[in-house]
């Protein structure tokens, strides 16, 4: 009887062995909600079922790790199988379960969910080619297509994991593209069959696929320019999110670009948010400085000042380590954060000027526009650019040269090199002038208020041709800036400026949106017909809009200093004069004697003797930067100030703002009394 009993038992041991060999031994996975707080409990009710209609699970605020999850079941002679159609059981790839796992045979006292979940592989007997698709890369599916479609070709031929690879594939593909055959080749995927497949396996695994890999799906999505308010981008952004804490320095990149590129939205703006926490968290461990500076341009203008600083503090610990590029792009950083670092725009201004030859255009571009951005004027840098723009003068095409310039009139600055080379080649080739850059040329050397020493007549009289040619073509708005300049620059060329006193064209003019503008344009082109050596005077036939008064505050310093020197009887403050002119103080003096008169005493004087002086406090914007050099509309003041016969004294305010008392009544006392006048250059072209 034992020997049949142990007969027996070795028989079902052995057969327990048997079974053994064909089906692994499991553990239990517990399965963590991947929150941004730490774990969270999964449904207990989850049925692997329900997550066939995929869409409308994502909206619940439970969302699940698995799909198609395996639920083994003893039953009889086989297993059983939940929740999946295909008649073989694949192995279970380890990247599926990076996180949360635990060996636990009982039911958990925290309420989550187990599954058993295969550890051994499977006997290799009963697997199938079928079965065991090859893992492919992003790279070798890239080399190995043509198009998009090719890509979604071989997802629907045979999936792998992570689907990431498929979007990162395509996005390198599109990247070879031209703009048209990019836009046509989207349209083609976005009609695909397999698009909407791919788009559903890549939400089913956000939470389970490494965050490199999400990172990188998140950005070729965005990329190929999926709808932001899809629920694929939209549920990206959110496990992106949830699992910011796993985020490493490269992924920190990848995501300060895609978020820089994103419109606001709720969820754009949480992980922006979330973001900004995590770079004050990690700001000193990051290494790479194109991370860092990514990480600046991201974090947005409305970043708190705190993060702002210690980002800074950051790139000035590595200064040293700076490359050109880096230095060269530093510019566009800190406009995108709206901070104004002197110290580091100044240490980078200087490797810009060093390493400037073979700059190409589009960084200098934006170095200049940073700079205007962020106010921040380098005469150096500005010169260092204009210096090396004139040096290869005949590489650079028309339409460059006159951005440049543009970008340097916005900056006050006048290259005086650049500008007249700029002429010569003007007078050299009129031909190549068009109807767009006759204005910006225009509006750019009146605003500078420069004209060439050598060829000022012979450059007006170009372009006076060159505009002619383009009046039964020209808009009004540009016609009237065109003869604006004009009269900026003191030359009144009769055509255009008929052309623009026609009863239709003013009355246009006077309805665009830009009325106040235009009539303060008017205004000054009335005043020039009428004061300046005009052979054409005749006024406006047409009554022009009153323009809003001016108040004015003369500078107090130079009010109490004049009342030192003088006495409060002989000047006089805010001074309104004709053609709507304001001067700040006016003082009048005996020109036989060179002495100031009392207002009450210049009727006894003979008008012939008495000589009016229109004092002017004045900013620094009025000048060309780093310079005396009056700019355009300041000019044209100076110049109409003359014809009504003042003579001009300038006080510069942040001069007179740094001198003590005795020492701004000696600078006034020298500019009064002085016998000389501001030379013709300076005010007038």
């Amino acid at each position: 009887m034992a020997s049949k009993m142990n007969k027996r038992a070795g028989s079902f041991l052995w057969s327990l062995k048997q079974f053994g060999n064909l089906v692994p031994t499991s553990r239990t996975v517990r399965l963590y909600s991947l929150g941004f707080g730490g774990p969270a409990l999964v449904n207990s009710q989850w049925n692997p079922r329900n997550l066939s209609n995929f869409d409308m699970r994502m909206q619940s605020p439970v969302r699940y790790l698995f799909q198609d999850a395996l639920v083994f079941k003893p039953g009889g002679d086989a297993f059983q199988t939940k929740g999946i159609n295909s008649r073989i059981v694949p192995r279970v790839n380890k990247l599926l379960c990076p996180r949360g796992l635990s060996v636990d045979s009982h039911a958990s006292n925290d309420g989550l969910k187990e599954v058993k979940v295969n550890q051994e592989p499977y006997n290799e007997d009963i697997l199938t080619k079928e079965t065991k698709p090859t893992y492919i890369t992003s790279e070798k599916l890239s080399r190995e297509s043509n198009s998009l479609c090719d890509v979604l070709d071989t997802f629907s031929e045979a999936p792998t994991f992570p689907s990431s690879n498929y979007f990162s594939a395509m996005w390198t593909i599109a990247k070879r593209m031209s703009d048209d055959q990019k836009r046509f080749e989207k349209q083609l995927m976005f009609n695909h069959p397999a698009f909407n497949q791919l788009c559903e396996h890549v939400m089913r695994e956000a939470k389970i696929m490494r965050y490199d890999h999400l990172m990188f799906s998140f950005h070729a999505v965005v990329k190929l320019g999926i709808p932001q308010n899809t629920l694929l981008v939209q549920t990206l952004l959110r496990v992106i999110q949830e699992r910011i804490n796993e985020c490493d320095e490269k992924c920190l990149s990848v995501l300060s670009t895609v978020l820089e590129a994103m419109e606001p939205c709720k969820n754009v703006d949480v992980l922006r948010a979330g973001l900004r926490i995590l770079v004050d968290q990690q700001v000193w461990n990051i290494e790479r400085i194109f991370t860092l500076q990514t990480v600046m341009r991201c974090i947005g203008k409305d970043a708190p000042i705190a993060l702002k600083r210690k980002l800074e503090m950051k790139a000035l610990r590595e200064l040293g380590r700076f490359s050109t590029l880096n230095s060269q792009r530093m510019f566009e950083v800190l406009a995108a954060m709206d901070y104004r670092s002197v110290v580091l725009l100044d240490e980078c201004s200087k490797m810009v000027i060093g390493n400037i030859h073979g700059c190409p255009l589009k960084v200098l571009i934006n170095i200049l526009q940073s700079c205007r951005d962020l106010q921040y004027r380098n005469v150096s840098l500005f010169q260092g650019i204009a210096d090396y723009v004139t040096t290869t003068f005949d590489i650079w095409k028309w339409k460059q040269i006159i951005f440049l310039l543009i970008l340097f009139e916005n900056l006050g600055f006048r290259p005086v090199e650049l500008m007249d080379l700029f002429i010569e080649k003007i007078i050299e080739e009129p031909g190549s002038l068009n109807m767009k850059s006759i204005i910006s040329i225009l509006h750019i050397y009146s605003s500078l208020n420069h004209i060439s020493k050598h060829h000022s007549q012979e450059f007006l009289e170009v372009m006076t041709r060159a505009l002619t040619g383009y009046l039964h073509h020209i808009s009004p708005e540009n016609l009237l800036n065109a003869v604006y300049s004009f009269c900026l620059m003191n030359h009144f060329p009769m055509v255009p400026i008929n052309q623009l006193l026609k009863k239709d064209i003013l009355e246009e003019l006077l309805r665009s949106d830009d009325m106040e503008r235009n009539v303060h344009k008017f205004y000054i082109l009335d005043i020039c017909l009428k004061l300046d050596d005009v052979p054409y005077h005749k006024a406006l036939d047409l009554s022009l809009p009153q323009l809003p008064s001016l108040s004015l505050n003369p500078n107090v310093k130079v009010a109490e200093t004049l009342s030192s020197l003088l006495g409060e009887e002989y000047f006089s403050r805010s001074v309104h004069l004709q053609h709507n002119y304001y001067i700040d103080f006016e003082i009048r003096m005996d020109t036989s004697k060179n002495q100031v008169l009392p207002f009450s005493d210049t009727d006894v004087v003979t008008s012939a003797d008495i000589q009016r002086v229109a004092i002017l406090c004045i900013p620094r914007s009025v000048y060309c930067l780093d310079s005396n050099h009056p700019r355009g509309l300041f000019a044209t003041k100076m110049r109409h100030l003359r014809a009504m016969g003042f003579r001009v004294v300038l006080i510069n305010n942040w001069e007179l703002e740094k001198l003590e008392t005795k020492d701004a009544v000696t600078l006034l006392k020298t500019e009064i009394y002085s016998d000389k006048d501001l030379p013709a250059a300076d005010a007038n072209l």
